[in-house]
């Protein structure tokens, strides 16, 4: 007797259903926007190609947080994972479920009421049965009265008495009919009443139960396989966080301080003690050994320095406005041979595009020469000269640039293997290294009047004015040709023989003797050394 509130709860758990929907769709919807906004997050905060920021990635804590974007990339493709998974597990299916529970519920109630309209047919049709009696039994008894009536008035002629008692009779077995008619119809209609409520309703609201417990338990399968879709990224996700962990974990303070030391190190020596000059004596001041303002030699180093540039401390100046130098050369000694050393990279790289291109060009050539049809092989001499030209031009420029590299590698400490010092020990320099790397006076303001007459550009020299010659320690015959240009170095010819008073201190730099008044620095790499205590000056 509830179909009608039956039909409004079915339809109420199909609304549930659909607002489900609803709600998984708004939750891929939030998964995807999420993802994105990682993807956008992460892609935001990655180095530009070719920019500066690309070089920060060389430390390991950027290279750390580089894996972390990486990681989140990956931890969004996640959510963009549980958002397909629960439009195709959960969404679709349930829609389609949900026109299926539609049609059932369509098909059940389509039943209840056919049942309805039957009964309630029944029921029309019995009361009918049921008037039409009643009237017959009302019309048999007035037809009875007239007759008795008739035949009690003696006036009334025979004729019409039959006539009446005739009437009598047929209203009389009209009503026996509807009677009988009125019995066989309730009769009927208490059979459909009794299946209507005890078979066809119980049946039909059986079907409507098992269909919305179907529901209910479907609803619940789709909110574990909502936790499902979740749980089932849970273990990427994890090593997604594991990956940004380990990630944080290989930082390397250190290696990343010794990374800044390499980036900047001007690869000058600090310079040592000032020491005392006392002004009060009249005579000529000794100075300082070890000042960067000064040479050890007082009666040989002024005059010879004496026409140079005024002098400089390294430590305390500014860098000159203006142009850079084509060779660097207002860079401290360390960063001076990292730009130089690029610049010959970078030639060497366009001296391979122009060989590359004049390969090219000759190939072609060859193909005209064997198939003058396809092309005139003079037109291409033209070109071929103008490539030549560029290869040569680029080679003088790279040697030139190597010549730099060279004399600056030459006056630096020799470098590890590795280019990182090794921060636990400071690198053992000798001191005529601090003389061979003093700036010039590209990397200095002027000082005043007075320090030009006293500070002095200190070089190698200051290293040969001890009172006493070093005594030679063994004897070197030279590998190659060496122009010692610079200040402290001496020139050999190829195949000399010479002596040494200094082996290479780890500088890269043997001391060398040819007379008494001829001494200085060469690459050790240029000569082979044959060490002999016993070994005598010429």
């Amino acid at each position: 007797d509830q179909f009608d509130n039956l039909e409004k709860h079915t339809q109420w758990g199909i609304d549930v259903l659909e607002k489900y929907i609803k709600f998984v769709k708004e939750r891929t919807e939030i998964e995807l926007s999420y993802a994105k906004q990682l993807r956008n997050l992460s892609k935001k905060y990655q180095p530009k190609k070719n920019s500066k920021e690309e070089d920060e990635y060389k430390y390991t804590s950027c290279k750390a947080f580089l894996s972390t974007l990486n990681e989140m990339n990956d931890y969004a493709g996640q959510h963009e994972l549980i958002s397909e998974n629960m439009t195709a597990q959960i969404m679709v299916d349930l829609a389609r479920y949900v026109q299926e529970l539609k049609q059932e519920r369509k098909s059940n109630f389509h039943d209840g009421r056919k049942a309805q309209q039957h009964i309630e047919t029944c029921w029309k049709q019995l009361e009918a049965s049921k008037r039409r009696f009643e009237r017959d039994c009302k019309e048999a008894d007035r037809a009875q009265q007239y007759f008795e009536k008739m035949d009690a008035d003696i006036n009334v002629t025979k004729a019409d008495v039959e006539k009446a008692r005739q009437q009598a009779q047929v209203r009389h077995q009209m009503a026996e009919d509807s009677k009988a008619d009125y019995s066989s119809v309730l009769q009927k209609f208490n059979q459909e009443q009794h299946a209507y409520y005890h078979a066809h309703i119980p049946g039909i609201f059986q079907k409507i139960q098992e269909m919305e417990e179907r529901r209910i338990v479907r609803l619940g399968e789709s909110m574990k396989m909502y936790a499902e879709v979740d749980r089932q990224v849970m273990p990427i996700i994890g090593k997604c966080l594991d990956g940004i962990v380990k990630a944080a974990e290989s930082i390397d303070q250190k290696n990343d301080s010794q990374l800044v030391v390499e980036a900047y190190k001007s690869g000058f020596e600090p310079p040592g003690d000032v020491e005392f000059e006392d002004y009060s004596q009249p005579m000529q001041r000794a100075v300082s050994d070890h000042s960067l303002s000064s040479s050890r030699g007082e009666g040989k180093a002024e005059p010879k320095f004496a026409g140079k540039s005024k002098g400089k401390l390294w430590p305390f100046i500014k860098k000159n406005k203006g142009a850079t130098p084509e060779d660097f050369s207002n860079l401290p000694p360390e960063q001076r041979r990292k730009k130089l050393q690029q610049k010959v990279d970078e030639l060497n790289k366009d001296i391979q595009k122009e060989v590359d291109q004049r390969d090219a060009i000759t190939k072609m050539k060859d193909v005209y020469l064997r198939n003058p049809q396809m092309g005139d092989p003079a037109s291409l001499d033209h070109k071929l000269a103008e490539v030549s030209h560029n290869i040569e031009k680029l080679r003088l420029e790279a040697q030139k640039f190597e010549a730099w590299l060279a004399e600056v590698e030459g006056r630096l400490p020799a470098r590890r293997q590795s280019g990182l010092y090794d921060s636990q020990t400071a690198p053992a320099v000798n001191n005529c290294v601090q003389d061979r790397e003093s700036p010039d006076g590209s990397y200095t303001e002027e000082q005043s009047q007075e320090s030009e007459a006293k500070v002095l550009a200190p070089d190698f020299d200051d290293e040969f004015d001890d009172e006493e010659p070093l005594p030679a320690i063994g004897t070197c015959k030279a590998l190659y040709t060496f122009e010692g240009q610079n200040e402290g170095t001496i020139s050999v010819a190829e195949g000399e023989t010479l002596y040494v008073i200094e082996e290479d201190k780890g500088d890269g730099w043997t001391r060398i003797r040819r007379s008494e008044d001829e001494e200085g620095y060469v690459p050790t790499s240029y000569v082979q050394v044959y060490l002999d205590k016993n070994a005598k000056d010429p």
